[in-house]
């Protein structure tokens, strides 16, 4: 999986077809039984999982509920992506991550020079997004956006594939798009995360997507930009650990808004987790509360 696609020959890329079909014959030869409460695959039921979660699994940072707020902080990425975001918003959003030691503040390309001036000194990163939502621009402007929020204070690229071309099989052009963030990234040792957008693929579509990003050389995969047609499902953060192997990160963002829903999300593999609601999630994960109703949970901040 390591090569590169200015290194690409005819070769490299029926090699890489062979992996991919590696991997997807691994995939279709998984048993596929489901739970009867949720209809999810066995090993991906919260209801089966939440003895390991109550316990305190290693997998899950979780040290009962003294001190495990700041764990849990770590894990999410503090989320405002909606259009009419404004500078106090965002200075909110910066000042809510300062506290709570989130790991990244994820924003729009145009605030990430003043998050990164805010959150100076605080430990907390500075996350944004390129091609965002639709994926659906050229790699050179992809790698271009890259390079520009890298200036401007950027410690980690969440980058949206270009779900067309993947679906119309032009699987080459698709590791070039990744590739090209994935290597200004490396450059500058910042993360790269690559959302597939999950919602609009099909499970072989997944693999192959998990598959190329591991072959450009992308530090993460992630599920959805939360604007798509659905967000984080559990079994999709499985599928995309199962394919990534212990190498790569798995981020689950999209729908994520309550202490269970994340537990449910790092039980299944995902070792980051983007959410607009991650002061409430914290909370609940410091109080040990189950969470809010949907009739009294404030209204999340952005699509995610």
């Amino acid at each position: 999986m390591s090569m590169r696609p200015d290194q690409t020959t005819g070769v490299d890329m029926a090699r890489l077809v062979a992996i991919i079909a590696e991997e997807l014959a691994a995939f279709r030869s998984q048993p596929q039984a489901r739970c009867a409460c949720h209809g999810w695959q066995i090993d991906c039921c919260p209801t089966q999982v939440q003895g390991v979660v109550d316990a305190g699994a290693a997998r899950l940072g979780m040290q009962g509920a003294r001190g495990g707020g700041g764990v849990i902080a770590a894990l999410i990425d503090h989320t405002l992506l909606k259009a009419d975001a404004t500078a106090s918003e965002i200075e909110t959003l910066c000042a809510e991550a300062a506290q709570h030691h989130f790991a990244t503040v994820c924003v729009n390309p145009t605030w990430v020079r003043l998050s990164a001036q805010r959150l100076h000194g605080t430990g907390v990163g500075v996350c944004t997004v390129v091609g965002f939502p639709l994926g659906a621009t050229t790699p050179d402007v992809k790698a271009y956006e890259t390079r520009r929020v890298i200036t401007d204070g950027a410690t980690e690229v969440d980058m949206v594939i270009n779900v067309g071309a993947l679906k119309s099989g032009d699987l080459r052009l698709v590791e070039l798009d990744i590739e090209g963030v994935a290597a200004a990234c490396r450059g500058c040792g910042v993360t790269s995360k690559v959302i597939i957008e999950a919602a609009l693929l099909t499970d072989d579509e997944k693999v192959t997507a998990c598959t190329l990003s591991k072959a450009a050389g992308a530090d993460f995969v992630k599920t959805s930009t939360g604007f798509g047609p659905g967000g984080a499902t559990v079994a999709d953060v499985a599928l995309m650990r199962r394919v990534v192997g212990a190498e790569m990160g798995v981020k689950a963002a999209g729908g994520v808004r309550d202490y269970q829903q994340m537990q449910a999300m790092v039980a299944a593999g995902a070792t980051r987790v983007g959410a607009s609601a991650g002061v409430r999630i914290v909370r609940e994960s410091q109080s040990g509360t189950a969470p809010a109703s949907a009739a009294t949970a404030p209204a999340p901040r952005s699509g995610y």
